[in-house]
């Protein structure tokens, strides 16, 4: 038989049996996904998975492989999204690559984490995160309102220093609306993140960020964002609203805004 290890999904709380139906099917070459308890309404969800494809050095291998690492991301990503519908029940999402030697070793490493997973939940219980992304408009090129003819070199010279004044003016009111976006969402929020963009971003937005949402808030929290995408449109940017998601962002907490 070949070796194995327990791939960990996530960390679930309820106050009473969390039964799951239909679970997805997980990660790449898994077998199906299933509960282990911990304690006291604490429960997690794992696979067990070959070690001759997620073993330490096939990983350290195949980490640039993004097709590959995406399907693993993917699978991961359900499981947690599914059992995050279960009515009552928080989820705390593991790290991609969560691993131990055996079901075993997995439910005492949690346990011994059980203060540290206790102040997660208290934390982002009966919340969602949101992830907002405010970039530039394709539209937007330098203004060319305030063009006029060229007839000499000090035209061309003034022309250019125009275009830099505009060009200035609008990066500096797009990311003044962009801090906006961060302040008036936050406010909504329970707490705010900002986040780092991608490396492959090219341009970088002007933000990415994620917000964690109480349910009971987020009617409310999405006519700011409508709002806030509003005045971005007026300003030359483009919001984007994504979710809700698993609390990702804030298992290791974020930034309070009040």
């Amino acid at each position: 038989m070949a070796a194995s290890a327990t791939y960990v999904y996530c960390v679930v709380h309820r106050g009473g049996p969390v039964g799951v139906r239909r679970m997805p099917p997980g990660v790449p070459g898994s077998s199906r996904p299933a509960l282990l308890d911990i304690s006291d309404g604490l429960s997690i969800a794992v696979s067990t998975v070959p070690l001759d494809v997620y073993g330490p050095e096939q990983i350290e291998r195949r980490l640039h492989d993004l097709e590959w690492v995406a399907n693993i991301a993917l699978g991961h990503e359900a499981v947690v999204e599914h059992i995050g519908k279960i009515g009552g029940a928080t989820v705390v999402p593991m790290k991609l690559f969560t691993m131990f030697s055996e079901p075993e070793r997995a439910v005492e490493e949690m346990r011994s984490r059980r203060r540290q997973l206790s102040a997660v939940i208290k934390r982002i219980k009966d919340c969602q995160e949101w992830g907002v992304r405010v970039t530039r408009s394709a539209g937007t090129p330098q203004q060319q309102t305030r063009t006029r003819p060229i007839r000499t070199g000090v035209d061309f010279l003034a022309a250019k220093k125009r275009a830099r004044d505009d060009e200035r003016d609008l990066s500096a009111r797009l990311h003044a609306e962009a801090e906006g976006v961060l302040l008036q969402l936050g406010r909504v929020s329970k707490q705010a993140k900002r986040r780092l963009p991608p490396d492959a971003a090219a341009p970088p937005p002007l933000l990415e960020a994620a917000f964690l949402v109480p349910r009971s808030g987020s009617a409310r929290f999405k006519a700011a964002a409508r709002q806030a995408a509003r005045r971005c449109r007026t300003a030359g940017g483009d919001l984007a609203l994504s979710g809700p998601w698993p609390a990702y962002n804030f298992i290791d907490g974020g930034e309070r805004r009040t």
